[in-house]
């Protein structure tokens, strides 16, 4: 059983926000009774019609884009911004799993399967994922065993994350490097960096769990396969333990 709202979100017909409003305007039948009682609980197989027409399950799809800076993650911009569903002409209602800021590139997750979503990034799946951090400065060594200990400041307490070197240029004063977090704070990266006196030049998602985009220009996408959502579905179950 799940409540009435739920089952019409799920179906792709609408959000449940305007879910909710279409039941309270009366406008909801299920099993031929009209239902306006918010919280109803209702069977998959009930026969649910709004405004007299019968509501079919949505097939649950999932995508992997390889989001391009200069877009946000959002179904709608208000201040009319690319967003990452202007790359992705499909008829279906799919939505973001989670964010990349507006200038942040890399492997970006998007379906219409609620469940799924959540146990992509709710933090106790602990799923991984990795970043290319470019950075204006150089990561000390007690920089690296913070990170690697769990980073603690004022604002936050971040979980310890992998840290691997790639590159140096003590001239510059840039480095480059892996980062691989367990969990998925707003502007986790940057915000870290910034409490170890350091500056973001450039982050790209290079990993989620273990999907990559390195077959993926700037903005193509493609359909995860059915064994790869359920390899990412396992790998959440087991908090993010391959």
């Amino acid at each position: 059983m799940e409540r009435l709202q739920k089952i019409i979100a799920q179906s792709g017909y609408c959000s449940r926000r305007k879910a909710e409003d279409l039941i309270l305007q009366g406008r909801v039948k299920v099993n031929g009774k009209t239902v306006d009682i918010l919280g109803t609980k209702v069977r998959p197989q009930d026969d649910i019609q709004i405004d007299g027409k019968r509501i079919e399950k949505e097939e649950k799809i999932y995508y992997v884009i390889n989001k391009p800076k200069g877009c946000v993650t959002t179904s709608k911009d208000q201040f009319n911004r690319k967003t990452v569903l202007d790359y992705i002409p499909v008829k279906e209602r799919i939505y973001p799993v989670g964010r990349l800021d507006y200038d942040t590139s890399g492997v970006l997750f998007l379906t219409n399967d609620g469940q799924f979503t959540n146990q992509m990034i709710h933090p106790r799946y602990h799923l991984p994922k990795t970043y290319l951090v470019n950075l204006q400065g150089l990561l000390s060594e007690q920089d690296i065993r913070n990170l690697r200990k769990g980073l603690h400041t004022k604002e936050a307490d971040y979980q310890p994350c992998r840290v691997h070197m790639l590159e140096t240029d003590p001239i510059l004063h840039r480095c480059r490097f892996e980062l691989t977090i367990y969990e998925g704070k707003n502007h986790q990266v940057k915000k870290m960096m910034e409490a170890l006196g350091h500056r973001v030049r450039r982050l790209h998602r290079t990993r989620f769990g273990f999907i990559s985009a390195d077959d993926l220009k700037p903005g193509e996408y493609r359909r995860l396969k059915p064994f790869e959502v359920k390899k990412l579905k396992n790998l959440s179950m087991q908090g993010g333990s391959k």
